[in-house]
């Protein structure tokens, strides 16, 4: 029974952080972006929720107020990188930094959401709808239903004008400016929804653990990176496997393989090395197996030459 519930805590985990990883998902795969505003912008949307939650504030209620920050914040990385001609990498490095004063004015160091406070888990229409289930079940339930709708919005979403525009400056900047559109607009666009996905993700663990820490954003780029690489590349040849599908797979994935390395013994204070390993193996096995594609592809280029 233990493990079943450690399986659905997992589980529940891997869904909530999916979140961040469709976040990611957008700078990393249709921006080519390297923000790594992530690691300020989560804790920002757990810092507004912990706060708000503590105030009073309807808990759902919250995850609107956290997606502004964190839309805030992104907008904030995009201009700063189209406007003022700041390299894509600065231009996160310097708002990340900015962010981890503006969460420490926020909330302080760290801030507990008492026990008797509802969150999405607890409140009310949540209780209504699924009241039977024990709080491991309705905690995973609630966050399947959230990561679905996400999925499905932005799925949506890219079928659009706007979306495919989004996804064409990545690919294609020319094709853009030639529609007569503004490629740093989009950017600026990408930005702000990719880091308002990255907060709803810290808000919604907020809610989860009930409790925000000022470094509960280190590493979470590493992590959102990891997840979409490891679905990405999982789902490589596979064409009809959406990409927000992989990064959600991806998600759950390298969230069980990271509680396989506590269970076999891992220290906690260990795991961002274990983090990072993992993600460095995950770096190298995708790029040996680009490699050794070109390479087949290659070799079967020249015997039809011959």
């Amino acid at each position: 029974m233990a493990l079943l519930e450690l399986a659905v805590s997992t589980l529940t985990q891997g869904l909530i952080y999916a979140l961040l990883s469709c976040g990611v998902y957008i700078t990393y795969k249709i921006l080519d972006f390297p923000d790594l505003t992530v690691d300020g912008s989560f804790p920002l949307g757990a810092a507004v929720t912990a706060v708000a939650l503590t105030a009073g504030v309807n808990p759902y209620l919250t995850l609107l107020l956290a997606l502004a920050a964190g839309a805030a914040a992104g907008l904030v990385t995009g201009l700063i990188h189209v406007k003022l001609g700041v390299r894509d990498l600065l231009a996160g490095i310097i708002v990340q930094t900015a962010l981890f004063s503006i969460n420490l004015q926020i909330a302080g160091s760290n801030l507990t959401v008492e026990r008797g406070v509802a969150t999405i888990f607890t409140a009310g229409p949540t209780m209504a709808l699924f009241g039977g289930l024990s709080l491991l079940y309705r905690k995973l339930v609630v966050a399947l239903i959230l990561t679905l709708a996400v999925k499905l919005v932005l799925d949506a979403y890219f079928r659009t004008k706007s979306g495919l525009l989004l996804r064409a400056v990545g690919d294609n900047s020319t094709l853009v400016t030639s529609l007569a559109r503004d490629k740093g607009s989009m950017k600026i666009l990408g930005l702000t929804v990719a880091n308002a996905l990255t907060a709803l993700a810290g808000a919604v663990v907020c809610h989860e653990q009930r409790s925000f820490s000022a470094t509960m954003g280190a590493g979470q780029v590493v992590f959102g990176l990891a997840a979409v690489i490891i679905g990405t590349t999982l789902f490589r040849r596979v064409g009809f496997v959406k990409g927000t599908t992989a990064a959600i797979v991806g998600s759950i994935i390298y969230k069980f393989c990271i509680q396989a390395a506590i269970s076999l013994g891992l220290p906690a204070n260990l795991l961002k090395l274990a983090t990072a390993v993992l993600f460095l193996l995950i770096l190298v096995a995708g790029s040996a197996r680009k490699k050794g594609g070109n390479i087949h592809a290659g070799a079967a280029a020249r015997s039809e030459n011959l």
